[in-house]
């Protein structure tokens, strides 16, 4: 499966315990989806066109009203990378 750049940092900010903040408007549409990593920073890479391309592929899924997390599909479609700390 063809990933972009920002997608696998989305992917990877997720397998490493991130997650995805949505807010609906009032018809129930998703108008903003905001990407945290696990320290609680915010990724810019995250932005709505990346997270429905994302969710459109199956690889993240929400369940209960809950953030967006990375699905199994996503683990195995994003590649390793070291951790630069």
């Amino acid at each position: 499966m063809n990933i972009s750049k920002y997608e696998q940092r989305v992917l990877h900010a997720l397998a490493q315990g991130g997650a995805i903040h949505h807010r609906r408007d009032s018809t129930g549409r998703i108008v903003e989806a905001i990407c945290f990593t696990r320290e609680g920073h915010v990724l810019t890479d995250g932005s709505l066109p990346i997270f429905r391309k994302l969710k459109r592929r199956g690889l993240i899924f929400s369940s209960g009203g809950q953030p967006y997390r990375i699905s199994r599909l996503g683990l195995a479609a994003v590649r390793s990378q070291l951790d630069n700390r």
